[in-house]
């Protein structure tokens, strides 16, 4: 009997030492995410121990080190070695529960209309009440139901004098969401006001992206369709236009011009004064996005009037910026000094200051047909994929966190901070057009998660520390966008099912006497008397399209894109020498996988649950 004793005895220690060292070291299945309980089991913290530089290393794992007491340090994800075999966490997510089936499979014809007709009316509640209370001011103040337009009184208020120029700037970006909802004579009404009452001649100093992309392209896009017939919305000419559309356009390109002289590498300053040119104090920094975001207005506009000048000075300033690119990664900064060519901010995203430059070199290459865009957006892509995103390879197989893009330093890909931003919420759209759908899938599902747990995107969320770092939501509709375009690859009713969950949050939480109101604080709800044009020019306008399955866009047969403001712009022979099928040839190469399912989910329940629990969810 006293064998058995020492026997039990050993088996005890065993089991005490075993306790020890899994408290000590962690070692055990790493989830990476908060649990109830305050430890985690966390595998590679050992592997620190031997080898300190596996921190930095890229794997499928980007949700290590969540912190557990919610401090703010910045710190580099915590990698786990390849080489060590790690216990699979999705089993956790592995359930015999069903519901999201049953709630995402299906979506009725009833149901549709009913928010196409929610969208239909949130649209001109903010349209009307604008032109009631704001015309001819650039924006309407929705909970005091004034007008707002620049800031005379300060102009070093950016926020405000960037975007409005005096130019009656919601009624212009609005133009084409009209002919989408079907009004015909509003659109001609409009077209007339604009005609009789814009001027650009204006002591106002504007951002020369702001200006390019909500009036230049708006303009743009409401001339062809004034004037082409074979457009989706057919003949809705206008008795009597006489191109003034088009001079107004070019009238402003002309007063953004000074913007790209006496720059030493090519990329514009940031501003212009409308009346006088570049301000004498003008700063040699811009952003990325701001200065190789001006391709696809000026093309078609150099292409409509016959001047190249146009054209050559935007395409001048993409070549410019992609020449400054890393040799070691391939990535592009965000912020660069447009004398010197330094970069001035290091960090490479998705996001701001980066967005709808990445965005302009595919649809450049769609609308013009050139190769050298389409070289360029390809390479991009490629190191994108390589140094930005972060977790398992497949997005609905395999082991690992769900795909996330990072923001990491240009020149090392190293991660820079834990905060991504809602404008990224685009990607998933361009992933759409590029062909790489299942990528696009796991993106948009992420950042859809954050949209259930707020009731909006807040303008930078932390995914480490499952929380805003900036709170406010501007009524921004990237996510609407991506949404739309990911139903129109898939016709998942999934996407039908996102689309009315935004569409009811911003009916419940937004909506105040006069319009929709920002929302200061997406936790609290609370308000800012501020409508921003892009909500009835991009948000609104992709929330009708989603469920309106008869609007001319789908029926026609006709191949459009939308520009980075959402305007409507054919692809048009006359803004190419190359036939349609020479251009499609190269995206039909991508060698991405095709989505073929249409009515299963389009992530699998385990990692839908996966990332609901990422963000906090359950």
């Amino acid at each position: 009997m006293q064998w058995r004793s020492i026997v039990v005895g050993l088996l005890v220690l065993r089991v005490a030492l075993s306790c020890v060292l899994w408290l000590a070291f962690g070692l055990g299945p790493s989830w990476g995410f908060n649990f109830p309980i305050k430890f985690s089991f966390n595998l590679h913290k050992i592997e620190l121990l031997k080898n300190g530089d596996m921190a930095t290393s890229r794997t499928n794992a980007w949700s290590q080190n969540v912190y557990d007491n919610r401090d703010h340090q910045e710190k580099t994800c915590s990698k786990i070695s390849e080489n060590i075999p790690k216990k699979s966490y999705l089993s956790f997510f592995k359930t015999s529960r069903d519901e999201y089936d049953r709630k995402y499979s299906s979506f009725s014809d009833a149901l549709k209309i009913k928010m196409r007709g929610m969208a239909k009316d949130m649209f001109y509640f903010g349209y009307d009440n604008y032109m009631k209370y704001a015309f001819p001011e650039d924006e309407l103040n929705p909970i005091d139901c004034e007008g707002r337009g620049p800031d005379v009184l300060n102009p070093s208020n950016i926020n405000i004098n960037d975007v409005l120029g005096n130019y009656s700037l919601t009624l212009i970006d609005t133009l084409d969401t009209l002919l989408v909802l079907g009004n015909v004579s509003e659109f001609h009404r409009a077209v007339r006001l604009v005609i009789d009452t814009v001027s650009f001649d204006k002591d106002s100093t504007v951002q020369v992206f702001e200006a390019n992309i909500r009036i230049l392209g708006s303009l743009i896009s409401a001339h062809i369709l004034l004037t082409d017939p074979r457009h989706p919305f057919g003949d809705v000419g206008l008795e009597g236009y006489d191109d003034e559309l088009l001079r107004l356009a070019h009238d402003l390109a002309v007063r953004l011009l000074p913007a790209f002289e006496n720059t030493s590498t090519g990329i514009p300053y940031p501003r212009v004064n409308l009346k006088s040119g570049v301000p004498p104090d003008s700063i040699n920094e811009t952003c990325t996005a701001g200065a190789g975001s001006l391709l696809v207005e000026f093309g078609i506009l150099s292409r409509l009037i016959g001047d190249s000048t146009f054209e050559w000075v935007a395409r001048r300033a993409v070549r410019a910026l992609w020449s400054l690119r890393s040799n070691e990664t391939g990535l592009l900064g965000n912020v660069v000094n447009i004398q010197t060519g330094q970069w001035v901010g290091k960090q490479s995203g998705l996001g701001a200051g980066m967005d709808s430059f990445y965005e302009y070199l595919l649809k450049s290459y769609i609308l013009f047909g050139e190769k050298e865009d389409y070289r360029m957006f390809i390479a991009a892509y490629k190191s994108i994929q390589s140094h930005l995103r972060r977790g398992r390879e497949a997005c609905n197989e395999g082991e690992g966190d769900p795909p996330l893009y990072v923001n990491v330093n240009m020149f090392n890909g190293q991660i820079m901070n834990t905060w991504i931003d809602s404008l990224q919420a685009f990607f998933p759209g361009l992933q759409v057009l590029i062909g790489d759908v299942e990528n696009a899938i796991c993106l948009h599902a992420f950042y859809y998660a954050i949209w259930r747990r707020f009731g909006a995107l807040p303008e930078r969320y932390n995914w480490q520390l499952q929380a805003p770092d900036v709170h406010f939501y501007p009524l921004r509709p990237e996510l609407v966008e991506s949404t739309y375009l990911l139903y129109q690859a898939t016709k998942n009713p999934f996407y039908l099912h996102v689309g009315m969950h935004i569409l009811q949050s911003i009916e419940k939480d937004t909506k105040v006497k006069c319009g929709y109101a920002t929302l200061h604080h997406v936790v609290d709800k609370s308000k800012e008397d501020r409508m921003e044009s892009f909500f009835l020019s991009e948000t609104c306008k992709y929330l009708y399209l989603l469920f309106d399955e008869d609007n001319p866009l789908h029926k026609s047969g006709s191949r459009y894109i939308f520009t980075t403001e959402g305007h409507i712009v054919p692809i048009d022979l006359r803004f190419r020498e190359k036939t349609w099928e020479d251009i499609c040839a190269p995206l039909n190469e991508n060698k991405f996988s095709r989505v073929e399912r249409r009515f299963a989910l389009p992530l699998k329940s385990a990692y839908m649950r996966q990332i609901d629990h990422m963000v906090g969810l359950s």
